[in-house]
């Protein structure tokens, strides 16, 4: 049972490795989710495609959600970006 944040994380990001082969380089956001019995929702950065330089290595951020028990239940990509990307560039906004 995932009791903490951490414990969280921690079990996410073991299940996502193994589902998609790829390995994490990060967790970038986590929170409870209240309709699934307490578990949590977890969103993760992983390297898809290493490049050189590192700087243009393309990187996904995958959504993860845990039940009370830290089993997965879901699990998508919900964006790919260059790493040298900023989120202001990913939307095509202005200068930064």
């Amino acid at each position: 049972m995932a009791k903490s944040p951490v414990e969280a994380a921690r079990l996410a990001r073991t299940q996502i490795e193994e589902l998609f082969g790829m390995p994490v380089e990060s967790v970038s956001a986590i929170s409870r989710v209240d309709g699934n019995g307490g578990g949590w929702a977890i969103t993760l950065e992983l390297l898809e495609l290493a490049r050189i330089p590192d700087t243009t290595s393309v990187l996904g951020s995958y959504e993860a959600v845990l039940d009370a028990n830290g089993d997965l239940v879901e699990a998508k990509r919900v964006r790919r970006y260059s790493r040298n990307q900023t989120d202001a560039q990913q939307r095509g906004g202005g200068k930064q």
